[in-house]
């Protein structure tokens, strides 16, 4: 019985509750710090794939921007100009100014024009002249919003115009 009671009034007394309060209190702490901690490794992860493909995102220089820097490098990451060398499912890969290859995914959002007229993604051809605007991904794709498809004989594309750097200073 006294067994009993001693165990009742351990399970009562104030000791009791502070030791429960501690160990709550350490378990959110510990939550809360693996939560810290995991969102510091996507923050890092995100960083680092970014800086592994800017070139490939945003056409930075194509060695670096310690090496062989001339300004004129870059080319857009919103955005190409082309034509299309390979079609996959909801990839395609356009082969663009100095031959830089881009890779495009699509979805069912993304608008697809043949001069004035909506085309299906199943109508895009090898070859084909295409103009695409996106968004940049941190894998250094581009997700298209709009793709216009020009008929070669009709639209043929001039080049595209020379970046303006005259305002960039070296």
């Amino acid at each position: 019985m006294t067994n009993n009671m001693d165990i009742n009034s351990f399970f009562q007394s104030k000791k009791f509750k502070w030791t429960l309060i501690t160990i709550g209190a350490l378990v959110i702490l510990l939550v809360v710090f693996n939560l810290g901690f995991y969102v510091g490794l996507r923050k890092a992860n995100f960083s680092y794939r970014w800086g592994e493909n800017y070139h490939q995102a945003f056409g930075g220089p194509q060695k670096g921007f310690i090496q062989d820097f001339q300004g004129k490098d870059f080319i857009s990451g919103h955005g190409t100009v082309g034509a299309v060398i390979k079609i996959e499912s909801d990839l395609i890969i356009v082969k663009g100014p100095k031959d830089a290859e881009k890779t495009i995914s699509f979805n069912n959002q993304t608008i697809i024009n043949r001069g004035q007229n909506t085309i299906k993604t199943t109508e895009i051809k090898i070859d084909d002249r295409v103009v695409i605007i996106g968004s940049p991904k941190d894998d250094g794709t581009i997700e298209a919003k709009f793709i216009r498809v020009f008929d070669p004989a009709a639209d043929p594309l001039p080049p595209p115009p020379p970046p303006n750097i005259d305002h960039l200073r070296f």
